[in-house]
């Protein structure tokens, strides 16, 4: 009877090890179709949180990527620093770039299979990496780690913490090397369609740009007759024709693009097309990839050779928008383009020779940010060979009833309503306000106006309640009839000395003809009238 026994043990042994292969081909494809189903990343994290760390015992986790320079690696995702019991003030994840020739993430990503590791045995390395201490301090005694890979090539590690020995076994090795080739593919369908996300994104900033534009004068572009205004306008004539390097300053919604546009279009390098880039739009992984290109199998996901922004504004002109958002290194790389007027691809070889006027564009003041050592001063400098620092709208108000026409106009006709004109009521509101957000805000609030002007005549205008104080330091007292009569100039420099009629300055100023002619008379402007008409 006794020879049965083993036979009855190892057909139970079987029937366990069946189960338990049944049950991780189950629990893989479920967790597959979840990683599948992740378009976005908050997505992808809901999954490694709720149901993957548990399935291993895990408490925490990190999942981290190898950059585009292919010789770091940063956190994609990782469980909120905020859920993180620690010990002390310095937080376990670490948003800086590393090595990835760190000790650890070169021997997993190396490995076959994964590899559990006791943090108490690594903290006693004199080179081990700062977040393995982190993770310690914290109460971690166990990591188990495996590489992420999609079609044979490395993407990074996804790091599993545990706070109790034991945590983590040999055992789980096979269903965590399934999720993980699974992972691979979700990460790289996400990184995709954030390029996407970014791509469209720029498209369509391009298309918004473009109802501004008029091709019989590129400074038509720009709207207004102001002294302010009329100064941009010389220095774009002025640079347009050189090959000179341009940065545009100014505050948000001044009309940087435009101006960059304009200077572009009465180039000789008008005939091919600007390319623009909005620097704190792309992610700063893809930033260095959309500048200067890629070549195939350089990186986690360049899967084709990309041409990058300044190989494609070769003979032509790249607007670089934002340009204070970039990072201290891409700076240096825009400074050898500047200084060389050569790029490399990452992956390339060797340099690629490029014919490219650069115009720059930021809000930032620049001084001030290389005095706080957040911008090169050799590019600074390289870069600001000729300013042109834009005008806030509060400073040129007198453009404000050109400016309010010219987008009545645009909308009405695109909303196809009668709309055709604005109250003085609403005009002097307009007039009064402050335009913290510049052209840009005044557009959106004539845009809002058509839409909800049910007449032929917008008679208000929705401004924010809390507009921010003026500075008085430059308030001065001058006379009333000195302010009624700079202001009555104005308006008539505006309708280019008409009185009556249509678009005259009667009627902007809301006011009879016969009594405006009277108050020219008593104010002594007859002359400067017929120097403006």
């Amino acid at each position: 009877m006794d020879w049965k026994q083993p036979i009855i043990v190892s057909h139970n042994h079987l029937l366990e090890q069946l189960t338990l292969k049944e049950k991780e081909q189950s629990t893989l494809l479920y967790l597959s179709n979840k990683i599948a189903a992740a378009q976005k990343r908050d997505e992808l994290w809901n999954v490694i949180t709720d149901q993957l760390l548990s399935l291993f015992g895990g408490k925490y986790y990190t999942l981290c990527l190898i950059n585009e320079d292919g010789k770091t690696h940063s956190p994609f995702l990782h469980t909120k620093e905020g859920t993180i019991k620690r010990r002390v003030d310095e937080s376990p994840i670490m948003h800086k770039a590393h090595d990835i020739e760190d000790g650890i993430f070169n021997i997993a990503l190396n490995a076959d299979e994964p590899i559990i590791f006791d943090l108490k045995k690594l903290i006693r390395n004199k080179n081990v990496p700062p977040y393995i201490i982190h993770w310690h301090n914290t109460g971690i005694r166990e990591m188990m780690v495996i590489k992420i890979g999609n079609a044979n090539q490395a993407q990074g590690l996804l790091y599993l913490y545990a706070d109790e020995y034991g945590t983590f076994s040999p055992n789980q090795f096979p269903l965590l090397t399934g999720i993980a080739d699974m992972l691979g593919l979700g990460i790289s369908n996400i990184l995709a369609n954030e390029k996407i996300a970014c791509q469209r994104a720029e498209i369509e900033q391009l298309k918004g740009g473009q109802y501004y534009l008029n091709q019989g004068n590129s400074t038509a572009q720009l709207i207004g007759s102001s002294p302010e205004i009329q100064k941009i306008y010389k220095l774009i004539s002025l640079v347009a024709t050189a090959d000179s390097t341009v940065i545009i300053t100014g505050e948000t919604g001044t009309g940087k693009e435009l101006v960059a546009t304009a200077i572009h279009q009465a180039s000789p390098r008008a005939q091919q097309e600007m390319i623009r880039v909005n620097c704190a739009a792309i992610p700063a992984t893809l930033i260095e990839s959309e500048l200067f290109g890629h070549e195939k199998g350089s990186f986690t996901g360049a899967m084709d050779k990309r041409i990058g922004k300044f190989e494609q504004a070769d003979n032509s002109t790249i607007f670089l928008d934002e340009i204070g958002e970039l990072s201290l290194e891409l700076q240096a790389k825009l400074l050898r383009v500047l200084q060389e007027r050569e790029i490399e691809r990452i992956g390339g070889n060797g340099s690629i020779r490029v014919n490219v006027r650069i115009i720059a564009a930021t809000n930032k003041n620049l001084e001030k940010e290389v005095q706080a050592g957040r911008f090169r001063s050799d590019l600074y400098y390289r870069l600001n060979v000729f300013p042109v620092s834009l005008p806030p709208l509060r400073q040129r108000k007198e453009d404000i009833p050109m400016l309010v026409t010219h987008f009545i106009n645009r909308y009405a006709k695109e909303t196809r309503k009668k709309v055709t004109g604005i109250s003085q009521k609403a005009l002097n509101s307009l007039l009064n306000y402050s335009w913290p957000g510049n052209i840009r805000e005044l557009e959106h609030l004539i845009e809002r106006a058509v839409l909800l002007c049910t007449g032929t005549t917008i008679s208000q205008i929705n401004l924010p309640l809390n507009q921010p104080a003026q500075p008085a330091d430059n308030f001065e007292i001058i006379p009333l009839a000195a302010m009624e009569r700079e202001y009555i100039l104005k308006v008539l420099k505006i309708c280019k000395g008409k009185v009556s009629g249509p678009n005259g300055a009667a009627i902007m100023l809301g006011l009879p003809p016969t009594t405006l002619i009277s108050k020219m008379q008593k104010l002594n402007i007859k002359k400067e009238l017929l120097l403006v008409s």
